[in-house]
C-alpha cells in the first residue's frame, strides 16, 4: 500500500526558519550557503534557444524531440566516456527531483519491496521509496543487500550531494553486478558529474553507471539520472533527463504519457543548446573553483574539517559536534549552512556548505569566519 502524503515527514527546511531570522540579525545581511540554488546568470546561447523556440502553440512531446534524445547520447558520449547510449533510452524530465521522488512508483515497485540509498543522502531517495510504499534501506555497503530479492531498487549518488564523495568504476561495477543477480534496477543520480575539484576526477572524469567499464557492454537495468540545474544554471528551467536501459525508458514514458509530464518545447531546445555548448559548463565550473579556494581554508582556519567534496557544489565540513550547535554558532554571524541531519543520521555530526553564492557573499563570509 502506497503511503498517503499525511504520513511523510516534515519538509526538512522548514526547521531552519529559527536560524534564519538569527541571521537575519547580522548588521551585514545574511549569507545563505544552505540550498544549492545557482545565483550566475543562465547562458545566453541558452537564453537565446529559448526565445528561438518561443513559439510552440502545440502540445510537446512526452518522449522529447529525436533532436534532443541524440544531443543527449552525444553529451554522454563526449562528456562522460558512455559510447553507446542509445536515443531511444533517453527520457526528458520536469527536473530530477520529481524522477527521483516518482522512479520507485513508476517502476512498479511497492509493498514488500526494499529500496536501497546511500547511508549520507539527499532525502528524496527515501521519500520516493515511502510514496511508492516500499521500505527504504540506508547503507553504503553492497554486501548488507546482496542475494537480497526484496531489493528491487538501488540508488546510486556520485558525485554525492551532500558528501561530494565520488565512486570509482570498480565501485559502480561490483554494485551493478550485484543488482543483476537479484534483478533490481540500478538509478544513478549523477547530476554534479561536471564539477570534479581532485584528482584523478579532474583528468579523467567522473564515471557514469552507463560507463562500458561498469555497465559491461549492457545498460539493462540501469538508469542514469541527470539535471543542467548546477553545471548550466538551469534550476529555473527545470530541464533534466533519465537515460540508459530503452526497455525502462519505455517503461517510464508509457505512465507518464498518461499522466501529462510534458516538458515545455522552448525548454526542451533550450537543453539541447546546454548539452551541445561545452565551453560555458567549463567557464562555470572556474567561478565555483575560485569560490571553494576562498571558502575552503576560511572553514579550516574556523576549525571545520572538510571531508570528501572531491566533487559538487558543497564543502562537507564537521567540527566534530552536533549539527545544530554547528548551525547555531554559524547563525550568529549571519552564515546559514544545512546541517547533517536532513542527509540521515549518518551525518549528525556535519553540515553542508554550498558555494552557491555570489562572490560577493562568498568573500563576506570568508571575512566574518576570519573574525
Amino acid at each position: 500500500m502506497a503511503l498517503h502524503p499525511s504520513a511523510l515527514p516534515d519538509f526538512p527546511w522548514d526547521s531552519l526558519v529559527p536560524f534564519r531570522e538569527r541571521a537575519a540579525a547580522h548588521p551585514d545581511g545574511v549569507v545563505d550557503l544552505s540550498v544549492g540554488t545557482p545565483v550566475d546568470p543562465t547562458p545566453q546561447v541558452v537564453r537565446d534557444a529559448l526565445i528561438a523556440a518561443a513559439d510552440a502553440p502545440g502540445y510537446p512531446q512526452t518522449y522529447g524531440t529525436a533532436p534532443l534524445r541524440e544531443t543527449v547520447a552525444a553529451w554522454y558520449s563526449r562528456r562522460r566516456g558512455v559510447p553507446d547510449l542509445d536515443p531511444a533510452g533517453v527520457l526528458p524530465t520536469i527536473g530530477s527531483k520529481e524522477m527521483v521522488a516518482l522512479l520507485p512508483a513508476l517502476l512498479g515497485i511497492g509493498e514488500g519491496h526494499t529500496v536501497v540509498h546511500p547511508a549520507a543522502a539527499y532525502p528524496t531517495y527515501d521519500v520516493g521509496a515511502r510514496l511508492a510504499g516500499a521500505t527504504p534501506r540506508a547503507g553504503d555497503d553492497v554486501d548488507t543487500w546482496a542475494g537480497d530479492r526484496s531489493v528491487r531498487l538501488v540508488w546510486v549518488n556520485s558525485p554525492s550531494n551532500p558528501t561530494g564523495g565520488v565512486l570509482s568504476r570498480e565501485e559502480l561495477r561490483r554494485i551493478v553486478e550485484a543488482a543483476r543477480e537479484i534483478g533490481a534496477v540500478v538509478a544513478s543520480d549523477e547530476c554534479y558529474a561536471e564539477l570534479p575539484w581532485d584528482e584523478p576526477w579532474v583528468r579523467e572524469g567522473v564515471p557514469s553507471i552507463l560507463d562500458p567499464a561498469v555497465a559491461g557492454g549492457s545498460h539493462e537495468g540501469l538508469l542514469s539520472v541527470y539535471s543542467l540545474s548546477k553545471q548550466s544554471n538551469l534550476a529555473g528551467y527545470r530541464a533534466a533527463f533519465v537515460a540508459g536501459d530503452p526497455v525502462l525508458v519505455k517503461r517510464l514514458l508509457e505512465v507518464r504519457k498518461h499522466a501529462g509530464f510534458l516538458m515545455p518545447a522552448p525548454v526542451q531546445a533550450a537543453m539541447a543548446a546546454a548539452l551541445a555548448d561545452d565551453a560555458h559548463v567549463a567557464a562555470q565550473r572556474e567561478v565555483y573553483r575560485a569560490r571553494r579556494d576562498a571558502l575552503k581554508p576560511a572553514l579550516e582556519q574556523f576549525g571545520f574539517r572538510v571531508e570528501g567534496s572531491h566533487a559538487g557544489l558543497y564543502l562537507w565540513s564537521t567540527r566534530d559536534e552536533d549539527c545544530w550547535a554547528t548551525l547555531g554558532e554559524l547563525a550568529d554571524r549571519g552564515i546559514i549552512v544545512a546541517p547533517g541531519e536532513f542527509y540521515g543520521e549518518a551525518a549528525r555530526r556535519h553540515v553542508r556548505i554550498a558555494l552557491t553564492a555570489t562572490d560577493e557573499r562568498i568573500g563576506e563570509a570568508v571575512r566574518r569566519l576570519a573574525n
